[in-house]
């Protein structure tokens, strides 16, 4: 008995190395710069939207954001004992983890402990994995529950016993309520038991799990179908779509790319090592493929892609490559005669070659914009008791992400404070009473977003638009400062018949740069 047990510690522990040492190093680069001094537009969402009461979060989701409101709970009480963008981002960072070590798990499961070890570290080296893993969003958290979804189907499959489908479900259902956009995952699992040629009780039991996910899912998918205009900002997908995609999947740097198919073409050849009754390919194809193409197609007519909506299928990826390494070795075994030790380090120099995308990563700049820089800038240009404007709305954001910064401001055109109003960025007063609140005014400082100094810009928002026509036609510009996502100018009241510029500024504004009166006609 003690014998028996010291071999199945034995076998155990391989496969206990093969999923733990890419968790670790997921962790590591998950934690590696995790505090890069600034939230971006999103991150900033979902920091404020968290710091409300609960009531207050229920109520935004009646009207905006429904998609995201198990994750804002979640957050609401991550963020309790000690808010910050630490604390912001550190469940991404577990969910990346926890998803490097269930792509190994997966591995392991389906062909052998190497082949779990090489596409776990694979996952935890990929840029995306590692960029997704620093966002304070959904995402990471998704691709968790979406490999976790999946290797459960893998041990379900084979039993007799209704329970692993129970588990299967509910982890899928969590995962649908994280984010509706897993729901397409059925698809890659339906597929997976097609080319499995399941038997029909299995076909059953998975039919039913899948009908129960999809009615938990419904009402989320309704109430964000009623909220879609969130997503007006998305665009038909191209070619181009699909190769960006292709491209991050399997690591942006070029040298990385090609060996990377190839691996994943060999992972099809016969003669795969497999220990259950679903093979890899026929469980990694389908997750890497269909979520992915079927969005897109659907994006050539009606706008629904973006790339971070699909993170969860990048589980394949790695998986496909980990297949056809292992053939590879099989092939060429007088070459490879290490073949742990050439995987790991084959994905060692896969590293070495994406550590300048990893690390360009970790800087504020290559995210839309740092609210953090925005904030600097009104604690030095502001002070207490200056009256503001916000153009549109949304650039409001700032005020909520660091609000030490515009403490003691009047915001001139603010009615009821975002947390009450449940909205993300607070009810505005209507057109006519923002003209009364401005005409008490000698001066007021507008922040604007990028595009609301464009001429070509026409808010639809009647309360926008006169924030547009009062400041042209009764102010003048004093003084501008320009930063990377946000310009603020200070406007004074118009004496005799001085003629003002439009909002507009001048196409050639320096970044950063301070410009008087004279430098801002068109």
């Amino acid at each position: 008995m003690v014998h028996a047990w010291v071999r199945r510690s034995a076998a155990g522990r391989p496969e206990a190395v093969a999923v733990l040492l890419p968790v670790l190093v997921m962790l590591v680069i998950g934690l590696w710069g995790l505090d890069r001094g600034g939230m971006w537009r999103d991150e900033a969402v979902t920091f404020q939207v968290a710091r409300r009461s609960v009531p207050q979060i229920w109520h935004l989701l009646h009207t905006v954001d429904a998609v995201h409101g198990l994750y804002y709970l979640l957050m609401h009480a991550v963020l309790a004992p000690h808010p910050g963008e630490v604390a912001l981002r550190l469940p991404s960072v577990c969910g990346a983890a926890a998803t490097a070590g269930l792509v190994a798990a997966l591995g392991v499961r389906l062909c052998r402990p190497r082949v779990g070890l090489w596409a776990g570290l694979l996952y935890a080296v990929t840029p995306m994995a590692g960029h997704f893993a620093q966002e304070g969003r959904s995402y990471a958290l998704v691709a968790a529950g979406a490999a976790g979804a999946t290797l459960l189907l893998v041990r379900a499959a084979p039993a007799a016993r209704p329970g692993p489908w129970w588990a299967y479900g509910a982890t899928f259902a969590a995962t649908c309520l994280l984010h509706e956009m897993a729901l397409l995952l059925l698809l890659a699992h339906g597929a997976t038991l097609g080319l499995a040629r399941a038997p029909v009780r299995v076909w059953r039991r998975w039919l039913t799990a899948a009908a129960g996910v999809t009615l938990v899912a419904l009402p989320l998918v309704l109430v964000s179908q009623a909220q879609s205009a969130q997503v007006a900002w998305l665009s038909r997908t191209g070619l181009h779509s699909a190769e960006r995609l292709l491209a991050v999947f399997t690591g942006p740097a070029r040298p990385v790319v090609l060996p990377y198919l190839l691996l994943a073409a060999l992972a099809f050849a016969p003669g795969l090592p497999r220990r259950c009754t679903l093979t890899l390919p026929a469980v990694a194809l389908p997750l890497v493929a269909l979520p992915p193409l079927l969005l897109l197609t659907v994006s050539r007519w009606w706008p629904l892609y973006d790339e971070r909506y699909v993170l969860y299928a990048l589980a394949g990826a790695p998986l496909l490559a980990a297949a056809g390494a292992e053939r590879l070795t099989a092939l060429l075994p007088r070459l490879l005669p290490h073949p742990v030790l050439s995987g790991v380090l084959g994905i060692t120099l896969a590293l070495s070659v994406q550590l300048p995308v990893l690390r360009q990563d970790r800087s504020p700049d290559r995210r839309p914009d740092n609210l953090a820089a925005v904030s600097a800038l009104a604690h030095r240009e502001l002070r207490p008791g200056d009256p503001v404007l916000f153009l549109p709305s949304l650039a409001r954001r700032a005020s909520l992400a660091y609000p030490r910064s515009f403490r003691g401001i009047r915001d001139v055109a603010l009615s009821v404070p975002a947390p009450a109003s449940g909205t993300l960025y607070g009810r505005e007063a209507g057109a006519g009473e923002l003209r009364r609140r401005l005409e008490r005014l000698d001066r007021v400082w507008v922040v604007a977003e990028p595009f609301a100094t464009a001429s070509a810009w026409r808010p639809d928002s009647p309360t926008e638009r006169a924030k547009l026509a009062v400041v042209d036609e009764e102010f003048v510009p004093r003084e501008q400062v320009v930063r990377r996502g946000v310009t603020m100018r200070l406007y004074v009241r118009r004496a005799g018949a001085c003629c003002a510029p439009p909002l507009a500024g001048p196409p050639g504004d320096r970044r950063g740069a301070r410009t008087t009166p004279s430098g801002m006609s068109r």
